[in-house]
């Protein structure tokens, strides 16, 4: 079940600059420009989202966080923690070019293995998919909403 949510609203936020003839948007939360790319405008979006609408603290997201994954070396696009500072809601974002297909799917549930997060988001900007995790019965449900942030 695909989320409907239109990030675009949240362009306007975008701290963006132009420097060495190169486009750069601000990360609210690493501080600092980053080279403008398509999957990193959805990112932004992404984050400028979660914090301004579903209440999210700044503090208990990171971006772009190593692990590893069968010996090798990945990085998660975000991960959110919850209040006991467990991991919560693990994100990967694509750029509007890329399908949300079954690789995207394998790639997220990959790094779940490290995690075990309760919630899975994956967003190409267009579209969204977030599903709840059932570790007992090993099933999943897509969820019509991205979860708010815990009280």
């Amino acid at each position: 079940m695909q989320i409907d949510l239109d990030l675009l609203v949240f362009q306007q936020n975008l701290k963006i600059k132009t420097a060495q003839n190169k486009k750069w948007v601000f990360d609210i939360i690493r501080k600092k420009y980053l080279v403008w790319q398509p999957e990193e405008l959805v990112r932004q979006l992404l984050l400028h989202y979660l914090i301004q609408e579903k209440k999210y603290n700044k503090n208990s997201i990171q971006v772009e966080r190593g692990l590893i994954v069968h010996t090798n070396q990945r990085r998660c696009d975000i991960l959110i923690y919850d209040k006991e500072t467990k991991p919560f809601l693990l994100i990967e974002c694509k750029a509007p070019s890329i399908p949300l297909n079954q690789a995207v799917f394998n790639q997220i549930a990959q790094y779940n293995l490290v995690y075990q997060v309760p919630y899975l988001l994956v967003s190409n900007g267009i579209q969204n998919y977030c599903c709840q995790m059932n570790y007992e019965s090993k099933t999943f449900t897509f969820l019509k909403a991205i979860p708010d942030a815990l009280k």
